[in-house]
């Protein structure tokens, strides 16, 4: 443990250890502390972090098959881009925006904006855009299911998680700071047994 807790604290010192786990975490685009440039950007985040994570769990179940990593690709996706819409009012508190530059300036949203809370139209355009691709690759996730495995599904159950956060965000407006989205929804373990038991992700 000691060994990784100096990794860490060398990893933020831009000094990591030779070593190829402590190598890779540095390399990781949230640690240079800057905005995504464009939703692309964003998406290859989730690709590199959230989709290898879901390769290994495969790997892990034993499931070798080409649909189940075409769909592990896209949830990775979508995890990626919704983790940062959900840390958004978090790190906007600490003044700090990770969304994608592209889609703010498109709607004419400053990182100001963000930063101070703004529940405006043109915010809310920003969020409606980036949980729309979230959606999209969820959907596309799930164009897979009839050639997935049932083995693959424990490694899938996320996108209840995911389903979860999309819905809430539509329902309110998609206000990212509504306080709604502060709350965890007592419902989610009903949910993950139900889909875990039906077999679906």
């Amino acid at each position: 443990m000691q060994f990784w807790k100096s990794a860490v604290e060398d990893i933020y010192r831009d000094d990591p250890p030779a070593q190829p786990v402590s190598t890779e975490l540095w390399k990781e685009k949230d640690l240079e502390d800057k905005a995504y440039r464009n939703l692309q950007e964003l998406e290859a985040y989730g690709e590199n972090t959230q989709s290898s994570l879901l390769y290994l769990l495969l790997e892990t179940l034993g499931v070798k098959n080409v649909h189940a990593d075409h769909a592990a690709s896209h949830i990775g996706k979508a995890q990626g881009i919704l983790t940062c819409l959900r840390a958004t009012p978090y790190n906007s508190s600490r003044r700090k925006v990770y969304l994608p530059m592209d889609i703010c300036m498109l709607h004419g949203a400053s990182q100001e904006d963000f930063i101070r809370g703004s529940r405006d139209q043109n915010v809310r355009d920003v969020i409606y855009d980036i949980a729309s691709q979230a959606h999209v690759h969820l959907q596309h996730a799930r164009s897979f299911s009839q050639n997935v495995p049932h083995a693959a599904m424990p490694a899938f159950l996320q996108t209840v998680v995911l389903e979860d956060y999309l819905q809430r965000v539509r329902k309110a407006d998609f206000d990212v700071f509504h306080p709604s989205l502060q709350k965890r929804n007592p419902m989610l373990p009903l949910q993950l047994y139900l889909r875990s038991w039906r077999k679906i992700y």
